[in-house]
């Protein structure tokens, strides 16, 4: 097979390093639950915890990031939400009225046999 018939292959072809990028976490810094302001680095405007891919964390790095922030939302440091909205109350739903407004029904032979037998 001639290598003419083979565009895929180029001589010329550029090789790609494979190197992660550097690090966010200085070798100096310390991952603790306390540390909040480099744990909240690692937390999306959800409040969710980042990837590793995009946090560009090693597999050790990570998991003690995540395990300092799950220790930093009980021990309150942090919050399980960011963006956490009030709820407000709505206008009454057809749903909710009819289960208000519901006539209750005169109690029958058959309805007070069955409560005086669960008794």
């Amino acid at each position: 097979m001639d290598k003419s018939k083979r565009p895929f292959l180029k001589k010329n072809k550029k090789k790609r390093s494979f190197r992660r990028p550097l690090s966010p976490i200085r070798p100096g810094d310390r991952i603790h639950h306390k540390n909040v302001t480099l744990i909240s680095r690692f937390i999306s405007q959800q409040g969710k915890i980042l990837p590793r891919r995009m946090t560009r964390l090693t597999l050790k790095q990570q998991r003690l990031v995540t395990k300092a922030i799950k220790i930093a939302r009980i021990l309150v440091l942090l919050p399980f939400r960011k963006n956490e909205k009030k709820w407000k109350r709505t206008k009454p739903t057809a749903r909710t009225t009819g289960l208000r407004t519901r006539k209750r029904t005169k109690p029958t032979a058959r309805t007070t046999s069955l409560r005086t037998r669960n008794k």
